[in-house]
């Protein structure tokens, strides 16, 4: 990666982009059957967050390359669980490998442990009505104290 595309990540605030992209890896791949539909979600993602389709490659070819990282940002942190929580449901079907990582992934955030649950239910479920990031972090800003 050039320099001015890791300071163009830094000024988006997108500094764990990688990371993010690991996780979604990680996500689609946990329930042996990484499809279609969540391959090209991913690509959609990485592409909003100035991921190229090789370093994409890259990433999925060598995750160990990838430390993790926690957003700084609470927005940031939300907007990387509302996509994890997508690419969990894309595919119509939550298996309880995929359940149980994003659940892992939200106590990872910082999110409180007794209401991850609801959390990403509620998140789903706005997903599932064509929510975007902002409006459904503001209708489950209330579980996130």
């Amino acid at each position: 990666m050039k320099f001015s595309e890791i300071l163009s990540l830094f000024k988006q605030g997108k500094g764990t982009a990688r990371s993010h992209m690991k996780n979604l890896i990680e996500m689609a791949a946990v329930d042996g059957n990484f499809d279609h539909i969540e391959y090209e979600l991913l690509k959609t993602i990485a592409k909003r967050n100035g991921i190229s389709e090789a370093q994409l490659k890259a990433i999925r070819e060598n995750p160990q390359d990838i430390v993790f990282e926690v957003p700084a940002d609470k927005k940031e942190r939300f907007h990387q669980l509302y996509d994890l929580v997508h690419m969990m449901s894309v595919d119509k079907a939550i298996h309880d490998e995929e359940s149980k990582l994003c659940h892992l992934y939200a106590v990872k955030f910082g999110y409180n442990r007794d209401r991850v649950k609801e959390l990403i239910e509620a998140t789903r479920l706005n997903i599932e009505n064509s929510q975007t990031h902002d409006e459904t972090m503001k209708r489950v800003e209330w579980m996130l104290n």
